[in-house]
């Protein structure tokens, strides 16, 4: 009877039995001609964010750049939320009174036990993509680290229409500078933390916010 490792290695070799024995993977182009850019209407890239967002089980709001602190306030204020924190450079029109919040600085940094403890985090983003519904931060402005988006159990974002672009190739190519440059941290948030155990039961906020709410401003 063959091993597990025998059958892996039969089904490559059946796999690649028409490859030629000298043939090598640089000696072979692959076509790379998919879309790097979209050409749809800013209108409809952004209603498919927000259609696509909400697929994942997210709550999306549209709002006006003026009505957004208010907008934010209530939310807040529904959720019962006393704890907020608050990442570095965020617009302190953005934090509404009577919530108790905790700023992360460069030093002190907030504990992970404090982020645990805490009723859920307000950012901004980096960007987002209409193709997949996806969130991308990366610890810029209005952002903060990478762990203020994974331990409280609940994350506000706010997204602005002009960050939203169509593909994922476009969204790569904006974050280049980032990565290469700068080395930040770039996170990909396709809504809210989930997993499923052996039996296929849905499990949320295992590595991530459990609850996940977004704003589109525009």
């Amino acid at each position: 009877m063959a091993t597990a490792k025998e059958t892996i290695l039969w089904r490559v070799r059946r796999a690649t039995r028409d490859v030629p024995e000298g043939e090598r993977p640089e000696d072979v182009r692959v076509e790379r001609g998919y879309r790097k850019e979209g050409d749809g209407a800013r209108d409809d890239i952004v209603a498919r964010f927000a259609e696509h967002v909400a697929e994942y089980e997210a709550t999306v709001h549209r709002v006006a750049e003026d009505g957004l602190p208010a907008r934010i306030a209530q939310i807040l204020q529904k959720r019962g939320l006393e704890i907020l924190v608050v990442p570095p450079l965020l617009p302190e029109a953005w934090i509404p009174e009577g919530v108790e919040v905790l700023r992360d600085a460069a030093g002190p940094r907030l504990t992970n036990e404090e982020l645990d403890e805490a009723g859920g985090v307000l950012t901004g983003c980096a960007l987002g993509i209409a193709q997949t519904g996806t969130i991308v931060l990366d610890a810029g402005p209005g952002q903060g680290r990478r762990a203020l988006t994974l331990l409280p159990d609940y994350h506000l974002c706010v997204v602005r229409e002009e960050q939203v672009v169509d593909l994922v190739p476009e969204a790569f190519a904006k974050l280049e500078e980032t990565v290469r440059g700068e080395g930040r941290a770039v996170t990909f948030i396709s809504g809210p933390s989930a997993t499923s155990d052996i039996e296929l039961n849905r499990v949320e906020g295992v590595h991530g916010p459990r609850a996940l709410e977004v704003l589109i401003v525009g």
